[in-house]
C-alpha cells in the first residue's frame, strides 16, 4: 500500500467575536461545558479563550438543503447563513440547561429523519445554535412525534 500523504488541515477553529466576552465564556465554557485548553490576554484588554469542542467538521450545505434542515428542526426559516451545531449525549437536558444559562429558545428538541433529536436556540456572541444527541433508534420519541399532539 503507497504512503498516505499528510492531511494539510489538522484543526478547525471558528473563531466569534463577542461583545460579551465574559457572558460568552461562560455560556459555552460553564454551561455547555466546553473544556477551555488556553486563554490569551493582551494590549488594550484584548481577550481569547480557546474552547475544546471535540471533533470538528465543516458542513456545507446547498440554499435547498439550509432550507430542509430549518422545516424539519424548527417548520420554519430561521438560520441565518451560519449555524454552529455541537453534538452532545442528552439533547433535551441540554437545551434546558443553555436556556437557563441566557440563550433564547427557537425550537425545542424534535427527532429528525436522519435519526436524531435536534434543538435550536439563539446563544450568545449572535450565535445560532443546534443541540443534537444522535438517537440510532435507542431513545425515547421527542414529544413532536407525540399524535396526541396534532
Amino acid at each position: 500500500m503507497a504512503d498516505t500523504p499528510a492531511r494539510p488541515v489538522l484543526q478547525l477553529r471558528l473563531v466569534v467575536e463577542a461583545q460579551d466576552y465574559e457572558a460568552a465564556l461562560a455560556f459555552y465554557r460553564d454551561a455547555l461545558g466546553l473544556p477551555q485548553l488556553e486563554a490569551f490576554t493582551g494590549d488594550g484588554d484584548s481577550r481569547v479563550a480557546i474552547l475544546d469542542a471535540g471533533r470538528a467538521t465543516l458542513e456545507i450545505a446547498n440554499p435547498a438543503q439550509k432550507r430542509m434542515i430549518d422545516d424539519v428542526e424548527v417548520g420554519r426559516q430561521v438560520a441565518p447563513r451560519l449555524r454552529v451545531a455541537f453534538e452532545v449525549t442528552d439533547a433535551a437536558a441540554v437545551t434546558a440547561d443553555l436556556v437557563d444559562a441566557g440563550a433564547s429558545l427557537v425550537a425545542p428538541p424534535v427527532r429528525t429523519p436522519w435519526d436524531s433529536l435536534n434543538a435550536r436556540l439563539d446563544a450568545p456572541a449572535g450565535l445560532h445554535v443546534t443541540v443534537f444527541q444522535e438517537l440510532d433508534g435507542k431513545a425515547a420519541p421527542s414529544p413532536a412525534d407525540d399524535p396526541r399532539e396534532e
